[in-house]
Parts: C-alpha cells; sequence; structure tokens
C-alpha cells in the first residue's frame, strides 16, 4: 500500500497532552479522510505508547469522541494514545448517502460493503488495515503492536466485530451501548441489505452476537455498559442481552453493566469512559 503521509490540520493542548486531527487520502475509500490522536504526554524522546481506537456511533465524525468524551484525563495519565477515525467515506457524491442518518454518511457501520453501489465503503479495511499501518508509518512514537478497540452503538458493533475477528491484533475490547446483533435489529438489517445484499451468511459475519461463538478465545473480559435509560434500547436496536446469551454459551467472559438512568448520549458515555480507559491500560500490559 503506497504510503500517503497525513497532514496536521489542528493542534490543541490538553491534560499536558495534544489532540492533533490529520487529514489523509486513503486509497481503501477512495477519499479525503479525517482522523484524530490524542498524544499523552512523553517522558523521554524513545518513549512509545500503546494504542486504543475509539469507534464512534451514527452520524459522528472524529470529532465528537475528541470534544464530549474526557477521555483524555485518564489517557493522560495511563499513556494511552488514543485514535479516532471517521465514520464512513465522505465527499464521494453517492446517490442518496446523505439522505438518511442511518446509511452512507456518517453510516459506515465498519463492514466492507459488496454491493456496486457502496463499493467505496469499506471501512472494516480502512480500521483493521490502512490506518494502523498509516500509524506505524508516520508516528514513530506509537506502538500499533500494542492496540486496543472500543466504541459507541454502531462504534461498539465496530469494536466487538473487529476485535473478534482479529484477537491476535487487539488486546482487549470495550463498547458503550454496542449494536450488538444487527441482523436482528431495523439499523443493521437496512444497513446490511444496502451495503452487503440479500446473503444472510455476509450479514453474520458483521455480528457479534454470531461471532462470539466462533471466536471465544479471548483473553481479557469484554466490558459493555449500557444505559438502561436509552430510547434505543426500548426500540430493540441494540439487544445487549442476545449477546450476553451468546457469551454464555461460548464461555466468553464478558462484564455487561447496566447503568440505572443513563441514555445513549455522550453524557453517558463521559460517565463511564474512565473504567474503560483503565480496563485497556490492564490489557495492554501498562
Amino acid at each position: 500500500m503506497e504510503n500517503i503521509k497525513p497532514t496536521e490540520i489542528s493542534s490543541s493542548k490538553m491534560f499536558e497532552g495534544f489532540n492533533k486531527r490529520y487529514k489523509h487520502h486513503s486509497p481503501t475509500l477512495n477519499c479525503s479522510m479525517n482522523f484524530h490522536i490524542f498524544f499523552p504526554p512523553s517522558t523521554s524522546p524513545s518513549q512509545k505508547f500503546p494504542v486504543l481506537y475509539w469507534l464512534s456511533g451514527l452520524t459522528c465524525t472524529d470529532e465528537n469522541f475528541i470534544v464530549k468524551s474526557g477521555a483524555q484525563r485518564v489517557a493522560s495519565t495511563e499513556g494511552i494514545a488514543l485514535v479516532v477515525p471517521d465514520t464512513s467515506p465522505r465527499g464521494l457524491n453517492v446517490e442518496g448517502e446523505a439522505d438518511s442518518y442511518d446509511l452512507g454518511v456518517g453510516a459506515g457501520f465498519y463492514l466492507n460493503a459488496t454491493t456496486e453501489k457502496w463499493k467505496n465503503w469499506q471501512m472494516y479495511d480502512y480500521v483493521v488495515k490502512e490506518l494502523p499501518k498509516l500509524l506505524s508509518d508516520n508516528f514513530p512514537q506509537l506502538d500499533t503492536s500494542r492496540a486496543s478497540i472500543t466504541g459507541h452503538s454502531m462504534g461498539g458493533h465496530g469494536a466487538l466485530t473487529i476485535y473478534l475477528k482479529n484477537l491476535d491484533k487487539y488486546k482487549s475490547v470495550s463498547a458503550f451501548a454496542p449494536i450488538v446483533n444487527p441482523i436482528n435489529c431495523p439499523w443493521g438489517q437496512k444497513a446490511f441489505t444496502n451495503y452487503l445484499g440479500d446473503d444472510k451468511a455476509a450479514w453474520e459475519e458483521y455480528d457479534a452476537t454470531c461471532l462470539i461463538s466462533k471466536f471465544n478465545d479471548v483473553a481479557a473480559t469484554i466490558l459493555i455498559d449500557q444505559g438502561d435509560d436509552d430510547k434505543f434500547l426500548h426500540e430493540k436496536q441494540l439487544l445487549p442481552n442476545k449477546f450476553d446469551e451468546a457469551c454464555r454459551n461460548a464461555k466468553a467472559p464478558l462484564l455487561l453493566r447496566m447503568q440505572p438512568g443513563y441514555d445513549h448520549s455522550y453524557y453517558f458515555i463521559a460517565s463511564f469512559i474512565d473504567d474503560h480507559i483503565r480496563h485497556h491500560a490492564q490489557a495492554l500490559n501498562l
């Protein structure tokens, strides 16, 4: 893969580290993409930081988590770099790409689309292959061999499925209000029909509840936080109980915490993000 160097487009100091935003051309997606990195403060020039990838939810960009989560406070003290990609290709002008919030722009679902119309929607390969190589080629202070992954909602779905299919690449996974059984919820059915066509076997390759039975040799406990006042929980978009049951059957370690009174927002994420950063810090052998 040719190396196309990312360009820094903004930098802001925070908790003695820096939030930096970069732009680059993605050969995988065939468009220009932005991503954020939070670099924790360095104690020596040779220090290398492990990486925690955050995958955002529907309608988000690479900015929401960086601005709203407050994750930098504990990432700074734990010495973990945060890497936040965007949620889909942008600027390709595919017909209907911005017609609804849950398909097209801002709704990549972290899969590799196989239908002709959405052929550029290759967010799985972007996150799993292109981005780590881009980071290791351009940021010597990052140790991409020590990586973990987390995310929210659609991004929680992305984190879980990517982790389960790449247990050699990530030390741990966690998620906030993830879409854990997309083949059985309206969001997933709409996205998968459009991106993957009607082959239900292809759908199962991007469903954490289906995957856990095949890829259950997880090294670290899977951590999921779910607000019990989340409207999408009540609308049966998230289905955490299905994943809980599948983990029990597969004897995979899951800590599913139902959090009373919390909704689906970044207020909920900010309330529990410190636990998630520490969960990953432990797995990254800090």
